[in-house]
Formats: C-alpha cells, sequence, structure tokens
C-alpha cells in the first residue's frame, strides 16, 4: 500500500461514536410490528460499485467531495464498520439480493470455468427466495437498475427492470451514466404500491470516464491519472444519488422512503503503469489489497439507513455485514423473517428499542474464475473474521496460514501479529469461530 493511500484512510481514525446499550441481545420478533408506518416504506437500496470505505466526505476524506451521500449520512443511521462477506462483486451482490453467505447461494465467482455457458450460472439464483420476490407478497412492485449478473431481472423477483441477460448487468449498466429515465418511468408508473428500487450504478468502477470538469478539483495535487480518474467518478456517482433523490421529489415519492446505502466491495488505485497478477495469474490494474481481497480495502464499506421519522439519527461502532440488509429490509415492509438467514434483522436496534451484543462478522473470499461451480470449497482463497478490533485472515491456498491484525493499532493491517505467543490464544479462538460457521462438508 503507498503513502498517498495511507493518510487518506488514517483520516477515518476516531470517526465511530460507541453506543452504550442496556441489553445484550440480537433476538428480534418475527415481525417488528412497532417498528412499522400503518403504510409500507418505499425501499431504495443505493449499491456503490468498487469504493473504497474512506473515500467519501462522510468517512472523513479530505479531497473527495460527495456532498449529496454526505447529507443522506447525516440523516441516517450510519455503520462506518459495515461489511460484505465477499469483495468480488457478483457474489457480493449475490448476498445482498439472497440475505446469504456466497457458500450458501452458490454464486463463488464473477465468470464460469471455460467452457461452460454464462446462462448455466443462473441456476443458483433460481435456488433462492430473492427479495423482490418476498417483498411481492407485501405488495411491492420492483425496479433493477445498475449492476446485476444473473440474467434477465426477472430472476432476481423484480417485477420491472433493465438487464435483459448480458454480463455483469448488460443495459442495466446505463443508469446513471447515461440515463435515469427508466427510475422516473417507474415512479411515474408505480401509483400508490409500494416499491423497492434496485439502483447499482456503475460507478465509480472503471472505465474512469467522467466529463473534465470533475477532475479538475484534482489537478495539480501529484495524484496520479487513474486516482484522478476514480476520484472524479465517485463525484459523478454522487451526482447520480442526488438526481436519484430529485426524481422522488418529482414524482411525489420522497415520503415514507427508506434509503439504504452499501458498496458491492472496495477498491484502491494502483500507480499509473502498475500491475498485478491474482491467484489465477489475472492481470490486475488496482491494488491487490482491495478488491477480490479480504483486507479492509475489500471487504469494508460504510453502511447507511435512512426513514425519516422512524429511525432516529445516530452513528454506530457496531460491526454490521451486508447480510444484515436482507432480514432488515422484510422488517420494514412488516414481513416475517425467514429462518434460513444468517443476517441480523437491525431494525430495532437503530430505532433503539433492542441492543446490538458484540458478534463477530465472517467472510469469504473466492477465485474470479470458478475452478468447479458445484463446490464452493475448492473456489476459496481466504477465509476472515472480525472481532472487536481484532481481525483474522486464513490463507487457504496457503495451508490455512493465518494473518492476525489489530486494527485499533493497525487500521491498515501493515503489523501481521500472528507470529507472537502472546496471541495464539486469539488466534485459535477466532479460527475456531470461522471452523463452526463454515458449513461442514
Amino acid at each position: 500500500m503507498r503513502s498517498y493511500i495511507y493518510g487518506r484512510v488514517l483520516l477515518v481514525l476516531g470517526f465511530c461514536i460507541i453506543l452504550t446499550a442496556c441489553s445484550v441481545s440480537t433476538d428480534s420478533p418475527t415481525v417488528d410490528t412497532a417498528a412499522i408506518s400503518e403504510t409500507p416504506p418505499n425501499i431504495v437500496w443505493i449499491i456503490a460499485d468498487d469504493q473504497a470505505y474512506s473515500d467519501f466526505g462522510f468517512m472523513g476524506h479530505d479531497l473527495v467531495k460527495t456532498p449529496h451521500l454526505d447529507k443522506l449520512a447525516s440523516e441516517s443511521a450510519l455503520f462506518p464498520n459495515g461489511y460484505v462477506p465477499t469483495s468480488l462483486c457478483r457474489a457480493s451482490l449475490a448476498t445482498l439480493i439472497t440475505g446469504k453467505y456466497a457458500f450458501d447461494h452458490g454464486i463463488c465467482f464473477n465468470d464460469a470455468p471455460d467452457g461452460v455457458p454464462y446462462e448455466a450460472t443462473f441456476r443458483f439464483l433460481e435456488m433462492q427466495v430473492p427479495l423482490p420476490q418476498a417483498l411481492k407478497s407485501a405488495g411491492y412492485q420492483s425496479l433493477q437498475t445498475g449492476k446485476f449478473w444473473e440474467g434477465i431481472y426477472t430472476n432476481g423477483g423484480f417485477t420491472d427492470g433493465m438487464t435483459e441477460g448480458r454480463r455483469a448487468g448488460g443495459k442495466g449498466l446505463r443508469i446513471g451514466r447515461k440515463t435515469m429515465e427508466p427510475i422516473d418511468q417507474f415512479l411515474g408508473d408505480v401509483g400508490d404500491d409500494p416499491f423497492f428500487l434496485w439502483f447499482a450504478p456503475y460507478l465509480p468502477h472503471a472505465p474512469f470516464d467522467a466529463v473534465e470538469s470533475y477532475k479538475e478539483l484534482f489537478q495539480g495535487k501529484g495524484l496520479g491519472k487513474r486516482t484522478i480518474g476514480y476520484y472524479a467518478n465517485i463525484s459523478w456517482l454522487d451526482d447520480t444519488v442526488g438526481e436519484l433523490m430529485a426524481l422522488l421529489e418529482k414524482n411525489g415519492k420522497a415520503e415514507n422512503t427508506v434509503i439504504m446505502f452499501i458498496v458491492d466491495n472496495g477498491w484502491l488505485p494502483n500507480r499509473d503503469g502498475e500491475s498485478f497478477r491474482d491467484l489465477q495469474n489475472r492481470v490486475l490494474r488496482f491494488d491487490p489489497r482491495s478488491k477480490s481481497s479480504p483486507y479492509e480495502g475489500g471487504v469494508r464499506t460504510p453502511i447507511f439507513v435512512k426513514w425519516p421519522e422512524q429511525i432516529p439519527v445516530g452513528q454506530y461502532d457496531n460491526l454490521v455485514s451486508s447480510i444484515d440488509l436482507f432480514p432488515t429490509t422484510l422488517a420494514m415492509a412488516g414481513l416475517p423473517q425467514k429462518e434460513d438467514l444468517d443476517g441480523v434483522n437491525l431494525l430495532p436496534f437503530m430505532r433503539q428499542t433492542l441492543s446490538l451484543e458484540e458478534r463477530t462478522v465472517f467472510g469469504e473470499i473466492y477465485y474470479h474464475t470458478s475452478v468447479d461451480l458445484d463446490n464452493p470449497n475448492v473456489n476459496v482463497t481466504h477465509k476472515w473474521a472480525r472481532k472487536g478490533d481484532w481481525k483474522i485472515i486464513l490463507n487457504i491456498y496457503d495451508d490455512g496460514k493465518a494473518e492476525l491484525y489489530n486494527l485499533a493499532d493497525d487500521p491498515m493491517e501493515l503489523s501481521n501479529l500472528a507470529g507472537l505467543a502472546e496471541h495464539q490464544n486469539i488466534i485459535n479462538a477466532l479460527r475456531t469461530e470461522i471452523e463452526e460457521w463454515w458449513p461442514s462438508e
């Protein structure tokens, strides 16, 4: 990791506030009826694409400007210590829409093995109940825009959408970059029905083709071309969020609308001209300790939830995960929880009616291209867990060799403490937790 990255991420330190809790329970009612308004809320998921957790104004970045996201974060329950289990975009998005870890939903890759048709991989989502389908029972219409890997939008249970089957999202990837019209039309047509909107613009993901006016702010600051392009795309993303909020207002849908924000995985720029190779010998044009890695630059993301007059504004240092968004959304819609989900319904906690006990968040990293579609174990490169300030990474490709970091003292994960005898009890305890979390063969 390079010095300019260190400096910007260190600005995040000290930003988290400790929430004092009166009890220690993660159990929640089947339906949190006290938290539901008389009319089910509209629910909007904003999913950024390839953005480091530090690269937001509300996360303390000194150069990147994200005024629209900053405003939303200031009106939300904000979790700076959010995580995605898997920092690979397809697997991560599948976890969001199913509420399950990748080893459970089966989408443990971006691409199928050589010779296997792309369409053959859609069967995994067909065996699940994706969130838009679950919301139908509460009368929700739903719109897919942006990133969606699993074929035509109806595969995800959406009633409306842009993607028609091409890799990563096809026409859906035009949202934000080229047009916002599908959202405007959907909002105008939905009537009085509650709706779910999947807004996953292909930003700030490469190509870094934001117009020059977005780049001017970052010129003359000693930044490389790719860094400038990445920062400019972040500004572009933020403006699309502003456009989205304006469309909600224009169509009279801003009231009783939940806004939930997350990033599918982190991303850090490499220096201009540099490239690296991953474990499958693929050329990477980004920092190898970000996307597709178990390090904070890959798996950490801010998460925030805005629900006016229903969720108090606040900032919490509790560890949360993308697997929590599915059960939390079900609760907001007044639907019962699904027994086969591992995530936590955060709604009672955000409403300060139930405390959230200390928890361990888990994750797993996979090869970009599947080795075996039906055996997640052979696709795994790392397993990781964070509990409190401690984070363990198990290098599965290297016989499970451990790395251990204290994130309070070492947020950049520069000092591997696994070789110190004094920390062996911590390593053993976290390794045991991972073994208990991982499904038996």
